[in-house]
């Protein structure tokens, strides 16, 4: 069995939906993504996450945990319901020591779970901060990897990016490091001292075989854990 890693998903009008290049990602790996449902009753978390090897959560809408600023108009608006559900997919994943890749939304929601913040608009809040958001005309940009094993994974200390970010993490939360920044210095990547948690802020997965290792790291953290004696 590969092994099975948890995907969270996208919610609007009653209805939940999943990028497929998250899923392709995720099986050209090695693993065997599953989409994961926003559920009404929390011991049904905690029993899918026992079947669990790992955990992605996907991008998404603003952030307002730990809010630095204000959130800007051109950003949706994160629902209840999938702000309570993701919440509760990252706690029992993180509880359970499951190995979990955040991306954009999701390096940011995993962020302010340790009690870090995080900017409403960087563009305007962070000194100095170039464009990143492709809806006001951003392209590609640059990022410098400051962690050894980024730089490991990556094989290479500078990569370039797609740039789909209006929100930036301001401070890290406890236990996190940065692990990549931008040139303007907005943090682009962090990790966790535990070793098993690993957040971009950009999207790897729309970037085919450069980012791959992302989540072969992620497939490769959760299979040793299934395969790790008890």
């Amino acid at each position: 069995m590969p092994a099975r890693i948890g995907v969270t998903t996208s919610y609007e009008d009653e209805t939940q939906c999943l990028d497929r290049r998250y899923v392709t990602a995720v099986e050209r790996a090695g693993g065997l993504p599953i989409p994961l449902p926003m559920l009404e009753t929390d011991a049904l978390y905690r029993d899918l996450v026992d079947s669990l090897d790992g955990l992605v959560v996907i991008g998404g809408p603003a952030v307002t945990e730990g809010l630095v600023g204000t959130v800007p108009d051109d950003l949706g608006t994160l629902g209840t319901v999938r702000a309570a559900s993701d919440r509760k997919w990252m706690e029992r994943a993180w509880a359970a020591d499951l190995p979990i890749l955040g991306i954009c939304y999701g390096m940011q929601r995993l962020n302010a779970l340790a009690g870090g913040t995080i900017y409403g608009d960087v563009e305007r809040e962070h000194e100095g901060a170039q464009t990143h958001s492709q809806k006001r005309g951003a392209t590609t940009h640059p990022v410098q990897i400051q962690s050894a094993r980024l730089r490991e994974l990556l094989g290479t200390g500078t990569v370039r990016v797609n740039t789909r970010h209006l929100q930036a993490i301001a401070d890290v939360g406890t236990g996190f490091s940065v692990a990549a920044t931008a040139p303007d210095g907005v943090i682009e990547a962090i990790e966790h001292e535990s070793g098993r948690i690993l957040g971009v802020q950009f999207h790897p997965e729309r970037m085919g075989d450069a980012m791959q290792p992302l989540f072969r790291w992620l497939v490769s953290e959760a299979t040793h854990s299934t395969t790790a004696p008890t």
